[in-house]
């Protein structure tokens, strides 16, 4: 009998911040009409983006479910559903629950965010114990200035130096922060929960790029996490800003669909039936 591409567990998902300067509403349409399996929700200033009644409607309109909810936690959003970090984080929680999303995508905090990164830890911990919406900490990187480096983020802007329930992975990240990606999947393990497929060059820029177009392990780390049973989320979260036209924006998110699903579908003979850890145990608006 011919060998069969079995169907993977892990939903593939476009974030609303991939189709900009197009807005919410477009990457609603765009990704039923790609035939992504869902969109994750970036929360930020277009008011669409915040406006609970009209994203259930986007959804029922377009049969694209809500997975994930990012929360605002972006320098541009700052203001966005106000100042106080926790509550913005509770706004959060409440929106995923209310759209049917169980996943919420939290930054570590700014250093100058000092009583919130003081307690962010431990906050987070308390937070998730009080939901079933799961807070996936997302890795970020240090930021460059010619040769000079900010550490902007506290703890720290990789999180698996802290004890958190689940990570969230963005490979434009490990590409900024020059980290090895694969080696972050295997120490996040099996609170790896969430992850934002894109790719990077590693030139200090937060880039964004359509996988398959850095150098980042995109690929390779879609077949470790489908030979190994993962069942999160995997978001396209990509920067299209610079396509010359819509239709060019489209042809890039589609490939990038194509891409993430080719490398889910793997024919590894070695793929178990149950889920279990990753192995060695494992565009935003900005």
């Amino acid at each position: 009998m011919a060998n069969q591409v079995p169907v993977p567990e892990a939903k593939v998902a476009l974030s609303t911040a991939s189709v900009y300067p197009e807005n919410t509403t477009a990457a609603f349409e765009i990704a039923g009409s790609l035939g992504y399996d869902g969109v994750e929700v970036m929360v930020w200033t277009d008011p669409v983006s915040q406006d609970l009644d009209t994203l259930r409607r986007l959804s029922d309109l377009h049969q694209v479910p809500v997975l994930a909810v990012h929360a605002p936690c972006l320098l541009v959003t700052q203001r966005v559903w106000g100042t106080d970090p926790w509550r913005k984080l509770l706004r959060t929680k409440d929106a995923a629950a209310r759209l049917g999303a169980d996943t919420v995508v939290v930054h570590p905090a700014f250093r100058w965010q000092r009583g919130y990164a003081r307690d962010f830890v431990s906050g987070i911990q308390r937070i998730g114990d009080e939901t079933d919406v799961t807070f996936a900490v997302e890795n970020m990187y240090p930021w460059r200035y010619r040769d000079r480096e900010l550490l902007a983020y506290a703890p720290a802007w990789d999180p698996t130096e802290e004890d958190f329930p689940h990570y969230t992975l963005d490979l434009s990240h490990t590409a900024t922060a020059r980290s090895d990606a694969l080696a972050m999947a295997a120490r996040m393990g099996d609170r790896l929960g969430h992850v934002h497929i894109a790719d990077g060059t590693g030139s200090g820029k937060d880039e964004h790029l359509i996988p398959g177009r850095g150098s980042q392990p995109c690929g390779a780390l879609l077949e470790r996490l489908a030979a190994t049973g993962y069942r999160g989320h995997v978001v396209v979260e990509v920067n299209t800003r610079r396509a010359v036209s819509a239709a060019a924006r489209r042809a890039d998110l589609a490939e990038a669909l194509a891409f993430t699903r080719l490398h889910l579908a793997t024919t590894a003979p070695s793929a178990p039936s149950a889920p279990s850890a990753p192995s060695a145990n494992g565009a935003d608006p900005r």
